[in-house]
């Protein structure tokens, strides 16, 4: 190695960062630069792959750790007074007993940072040395190394079940498609599978991948934390070839159902996406914590005055001498100092001295007192997932009593309220609607209670997937069918009922009787648009195709990768589902006009038609197949003749993983009718026909859904007619914009009519709380897609602006549509949801809900989940401009205050709804507008945001906050969550059916949101009471013991003594008195958990602070004011008039206060358990059990008075149990007192709950009712 100056050495890492800082990066491949010093490497600006998440070194662990600690404020204030002790002019204890509080507490910490520390140690050392493979050119292949070997520039091989070990632009996989399956759970916890491609065009040769041919230059962004979007190009001299996240294989993800994979390493350690993201918790601080530290203040100001009162006392105490008193140390000189230097020497020795006032142990009590909360919350059973074998995930330790003070609350709809397993209820094609009403007869009976006929009719079998008995003979009743008419199309369900949204879910669906006759009718004919809606339904997605029977093993071998139609004439469907083949013979011809789809209902077929193959001989009529169908649409005809046997794949062993349950209801859908998803590849995707025989669509793009153009779309070249074809879904109002406006009037007629006919479903389907889509098409020009391609093809190759441009690219070929049909589809309530709802606005919560769907399926969704009731005012605001908005805010103000300036209404609340749709939401959280809307809102009782985006979800959560300045909490599943979760006071996540993003990053994190019910009510409730009753406590005995100390100032001429022990003195607060009030803060409960369920409005007190505010605190502080008085008097006026010594005097002041301060916390306590006996009886016995030790054995320990036998010849006095009796009576009996007025004269309701609670069930059921 060459040497290098410092001053090289400097300007090579001033380079190094500047490369670091570029928003864009050129990387080239390791391999011609091998054997050459890291001077000559292209990458060597670059980080390597070693991670290092350790905070701290051995030899710097102590300065490191100390100087952190040192960062809260209370360390280091008592480090300064035990730094201030060894001042020999104001210390006030032996300087080494002055150090033991603070150096326990330090070593305490320490300790526990170190074994934190070491286990972050063993974790970076076991990933750094995991073995993976890199291609070196020496050995001409891929051999093994370890992660922190790799750099960025190097070739990586991944096999099947490996972890990627760091981030890879994919380049080859064992896939002939180019494609690799990867599992990103340990990055976002979605299980499901998720396709990655190789770059296009780009090393991509099958089978074997040649390393050292690339050459290419690859550019790419600066490193970034976001999981989502990656932008990169890789320049090869000839072209410019775009690659995004769809070829970036993330650090940390597994590959999954592929035998290796080859990337090239773009980002490594620190820099990869996953260790960006890994940022740690994120710190909160409570309510109650900053209410504590107003409080602190406070008794710092308390300290300062009693300090003074002593520097004042002291030097008006040595004026009044008339010479130098025996006891005083002189001076240097000889004599004494200045009576006002002495007073300020004094004021810091009281400082030192009274430094108990401000609790030093009470932070760390607080955090002991957390962790037990959050041990009994997760630990209960009412909150456990049996089904997930989950519990409830604390991960924010510093914030669970904020769960007893939320007034908002703000939830997602879907996956949040709702199962997020959707189920394919009814649909619309071509404006006929079918309302799949044998479907919606099953799923009834799914939502029927278990019964005797239940089990009897379980037992019967049934027809297995997407193979349905139907007899489809035209039957009288069923012959009056609705062709689009809006006088026939209802709502099937109650809007304002409880619809049945809670059954669970199944994927089987049984087909539209009407719909399969009108399939079998529309196979006779050359086109139909039938064919393609299900066609669409099944092509126009993202699911990958998996078999049920193995465990992540993908579907390969068994498909055709090519689709020709030199060797089509026609397609025929022989059978659909359970229908038997017919075939063409010399007395039965097959006619164009006839149906060739006859259905046997109760036969089951023989045959299946083999795959159409290159090898088939068959005339081919083009003419004959691209025609036009009575709407207009351009179709194709689906038929093919039977040519022998072949393998068959069942349709029934294949499973569907999507990234949108949507997505897989809509699949499973087009499966019931015969269209199934075979494979999916990024270049082709297969779809089984009715007819059975396989139908290959080469993918000529995918245009991905986003929260901005609410659809995606596919872009496919037909096998048949090779027309290129863009099948499209997405939100109701996105496609219908596309089709003109209104309704496409440019359009012909009949498609007017399909268009308003449509619509009017889709206002059916939004009544009945359905889930909307609508599903199109359109068949692009060859010039038109060649010309656009080019276009794509530079945005996907771009840096700058790069999703902008993705985004122009797909909107400018979604134009002009034809409107095929839409698709309702049912998602469910959980379990308990509108119980859940009804009690949290109960307790005093408002609920609102923020969801993308569509103003009707919101509001029905409102109705049967009791966010709505029948009697509520509901005010709906849907504005297409601001000027309306103002005019609607303005009124509506106008009338609400109306209503509350109107005598008859005193007493009385207006049940008020909002439902705003989210473009007005925009306009009402303007500047000029967002007072109105907030004044509004506070007379709401929920509010209900339609078709939101996350960014606007998140706005409204920050300003509900900070204007209103209210405790909030976020509920949500999915990732268009996190950033209203993130921006509430409390965020929870629930694991659901869209990953695990909403709780990593949620503070905490639940299975359903029933368990919001009891996490609020019940532990929220406890959590609040518990620590704000100890924090009050906490205040309390410490001003009460000070104070003992500050009383014998007034008897000793404010001299900064004590008359009772130092190590007794630090004793009382670190052993005596400090595990009683941990225990309270941890296991008491003022009131059961059945009656906080079943009186939801005791929620309200926790609401208000009732436990712990201004009010509270002071009296606990007057109340240890006079506690102390009681205390230190009585003792001294027993005294009096003895020759007892300081500290025979200071032992029975030092017992009194010991059993005042615990008998005090036994007032308090409400549940009474055999732990709290324990600790309380065991703090009183360790006292007395140290003490006669320590007085057995201190003979010269601190001289010139020692507490030898003291305690010993006060026991054998009776005058000390009297005194101690006294005392402690006389002391306690305000606070005893003022419980006994407070609850008999005017007793709260929480006081009432909990008289109840004493009662017997059925009694206290029927009080509760009366009560409330």
């Amino acid at each position: 190695m060459t040497w290098r100056s410092p001053l090289g050495l400097l300007r090579d890492s001033l380079s190094g960062q500047r490369m670091r800082e570029k928003e864009l990066r050129s990387l080239k491949s390791n391999l011609p630069f091998e054997g050459l010093d890291k001077g000559k490497q292209p990458n060597r600006y670059f980080p390597g792959n070693a991670i290092k998440t350790t905070k701290y070194t051995p030899l710097l662990f102590i300065p490191m750790n100390l100087f952190e600690q040192f960062h809260r404020l209370a360390n280091l204030y008592f480090v300064g007074l035990a730094i201030l002790n060894f001042v020999p002019v104001v210390n006030a204890f032996q300087p080494e007993v002055a150090l033991i509080p603070i150096c326990v507490i330090l070593a305490l910490t320490a300790l526990k940072d170190a074994w934190e520390d070491f286990r972050r140690y063993q974790s970076d050392r076991k990933l750094n040395n995991t073995p993976c493979f890199v291609y070196t050119r020496k050995e001409k292949g891929f051999v093994k190394k370890r992660w922190k070997d790799v750099r960025v520039g190097d070739f990586v091989k991944v096999v099947c079940n490996d972890i990627v070990p760091a981030d890879l632009l994919l380049l080859h996989t064992s896939d002939p498609n180019g494609v690799c399956h990867i599992e990103t759970a340990n990055l976002d916890g979605e299980t499901n599978l998720k396709q990655r491609r190789t770059v296009p065009g780009l090393c991509t040769s099958y089978p074997r991948f040649q390393a050292e041919s690339f050459s290419s230059t690859v550019v790419c962004e600066r490193p970034n934390n976001n999981l989502n979007h990656f932008k990169c190009y890789v320049d090869n001299d000839k072209e410019r070839v775009g690659a995004g996240i769809e070829s970036l294989l993330l650090r940390g993800c597994t590959i999954r159902n592929t035998d290796h994979a080859v990337g090239f390493v773009v980002y490594a350690g620190h820099e990869t996406k996953s260790m960006l993201n890994n940022n740690g918790p994120r710190y909160k601080r409570s309510k109650l914590e900053r209410k504590l530290n107003i409080d602190v203040i406070f008794c710092v100001i308390l300290l300062f005055i009693m300090c003074l009162i002593g520097a004042v006392g002291h030097s008006l105490v040595l004026e009044a001498l008339p010479s130098m008193p025996p006891y005083l140390v002189p001076n240097g000189s000889g004599g004494r100092d200045h009576p006002s230097l002495s007073g300020f020497y004094m004021f810091f020795t009281m400082i030192i001295l009274l430094q108990i006032l401000i609790p030093i142990s009470l932070y760390v009590s607080i955090e002991l007192v957390k962790i037990g909360q959050i041990f009994f919350i997760t630990n209960d059973v009412d909150l456990y997932d049996e089904e997930t074998d989950s519990r409830i995930q604390c991960k924010s330790l510093n914030i669970t009593e904020d769960l007893g003070q939320i007034e908002y609350i703000f939830s997602d709809k879907t996956g949040t309220l709702t199962e997020n397993k959707m189920v394919f209820r009814r649909c619309s094609i071509m404006g006929t609607e079918y309302p799949h009403k044998e479907n919606a007869i099953r799923l009834a009976v799914l939502e029927e209670p278990e019964s005797e006929e239940n089990i009897i009719f379980d037992l019967k079998p049934r027809p297995s997937k997407s193979r349905w008995f139907l007899d489809l003979e035209n039957n009288p009743e069923d012959t009056q069918h609705d062709h689009g008419t809006r006088q026939n199309c209802k709502a099937t369900g109650n809007a304002h009922g409880d619809v049945a949204f809670s059954s669970p879910l199944e994927t089987e669906v049984i087909p539209d009787r009407k719909l399969l006759q009108q399939i079998s009718s529309s196979c006779g004919r050359m086109t139909d648009p039938y064919l393609d809606f299900f066609l669409a339904l099944a092509i126009c997605n993202t699911v990958v195709v998996s078999m049920a029977t193995a465990q992540r093993e993908r579907v390969i071998g068994l498909f055709l990768s090519k689709f020709t139609c030199q060797s089509l004439s026609l397609f025929q469907v022989s059978e659909f589902s359970h229908a038997r083949q017919v075939e063409n013979t010399p007395s039965h011809p097959a006619k164009k006009s006839d149906s060739l789809l006859q259905i046997f209902p109760w036969q089951k077929r023989q045959k299946r038609n083999p795959p159409v193959s290159e090898d088939s001989v068959l005339e081919v009529n083009l003419d004959s197949v691209e025609m036009e169908s009575p709407t207009g649409a351009h179709t194709c005809s689906l038929h093919v003749p039977a040519q022998g046997d072949r393998p068959e794949i069942s349709s029934d062993n294949l499973t569907y993983e999507a990234e949108s349950p949507d997505e897989a209801a809509l699949v499973y859908a087009a499966r019931a009718y015969g269209f199934v998803l075979l494979r999916r590849s990024p270049d082709s995707v297969a779809v089984r026909l009715p007819s059975g025989n396989d139908l290959v669509f080469k993918v000529l793009d995918t245009l991905t859904f986003d929260s901005s153009r609410k659809r995606m779309s596919v872009l496919v070249e037909h096998p048949i007619t090779k027309e290129y074809v863009l099948y499209c879904k997405g939100a109701d109002y996105a496609i219908m914009e596309l089709l003109g406006t209104p309704y496409a009037e440019h359009l012909q007629g009949n498609h007017r009519n399909v268009a308003a006919d449509t619509q009017h479903h889709l206002d059916c389907y939004a009544k009945d709380g359905l889930r909307t889509l609508c599903v199109a098409k359109k068949v692009v020009s060859e010039a038109a897609y060649k010309t656009w391609a080019v276009t794509r093809q530079t945005a996907l190759a771009s840096i700058d602006n790069r999703e902008q441009l993705v985004m122009d690219t797909a909107v400018q070929l979604e134009t002009n549509l034809t409107l095929l049909g839409a698709t309702g589809v049912e998602d469910r309530l959980q379990e308990s949801v509108p119980d859940t709802i009804v009690a949290l606005r109960e307790a005093g919560i408002q609920m609102w809900v923020l969801t993308g769907d569509k103003p009707e399926t919101a509001v029905n969704i409102g109705y049967a989940c009791r966010l709505l009731e029948e009697d509520d005012l509901v005010i709906n605001m849907s504005c297409k401009n601001k000027l309306t908005c103002t005019s609607i805010l303005d009124c509506t103000l106008e009338e609400v205050r109306r209503y509350n300036a109107d005598p008859r209404n005193v007493g009385t609340t207006q049940n008020i709804s909002l439902v705003i749709d989210g473009r007005t939401l925009s306009m009402a959280l303007s500047p000029d507008l967002q007072d109105g809307f907030i004044e509004l809102v506070k007379h709401c009782r929920s509010v209900l945001c339609c078709r939101v985006t996350p960014l606007q979800k998140s706005r409204v959560v920050k300003v509900v906050r900070e204007k209103l300045k209210v405790m909030t909490l976020a509920v949500g599943d999915g990732a268009n969550d996190v950033n209203m979760i993130q921006a509430a006071d409390i965020g929870v996540g629930i694991a659901g059916q869209e990953g695990m993003q909403a709780v990593m990053a949620s503070d905490f994190a639940i299975s359903h949101f029933k368990h919001l019910k009891k996490l609020l009510l019940v532990h929220g409730h406890w959590c609040y009471s518990r620590l704000a009753n100890m924090i009050i406590y906490f205040f309390y005995k410490n001003v009460a013991y000070v104070n003992l100390l500050f009383w014998y100032q007034f008897f000793c001429g404010f001299s900064g003594t004590t008359m009772i022990d130092y190590w007794l003195l630090i004793f009382f607060n670190l052993f005596f008195t400090s595990a009683p009030p941990i225990m309270f803060g941890i296991m008491d409960k003022d009131l059961s958990a059945e009656m906080l369920l079943g009186v939801p409005e005791l929620y309200r007190a926790g609401q208000r602070a009732g436990e712990y505010n201004f009010l509270t605190f002071w009296i606990s502080i007057l109340d240890g004011f006079y506690q102390s008085l009681v205390c230190f008097f009585i003792p001294y006026l027993a005294y009096k008039d003895s020759d007892i010594d300081i500290f025979t005097f200071g032992t029975p002041i030092n017992t009194v206060s010991l059993f005042t301060i615990l008998l005090h916390l036994s007032i308090e306590i409400k549940a009474w358990t055999i732990v709290h006996w324990i600790i309380i009886v065991g703090s009183v016995a360790l006292y007395f059990v140290v003490t006669l030790a320590y007085s057995s054995i201190c003979v010269t320990c601190n001289p010139p008075s020692n507490p030898y036998w003291i305690l010993q010849r006060q026991m054998a006095d009776p005058t000390f149990y009297l005194v101690c009796i006294i005392a402690t009576v006389v002391a306690l009996l305000p606070r005893y007192l003022y419980h006994v007025l407070k609850n008999s004269v005017a007793p709260s309701p929480i006081m009432q709950a909990r008289h109840l609670d004493r009662l017997a069930p059925s009694t206290r059921s029927q009080w509760i009712k009366e009560w409330r």
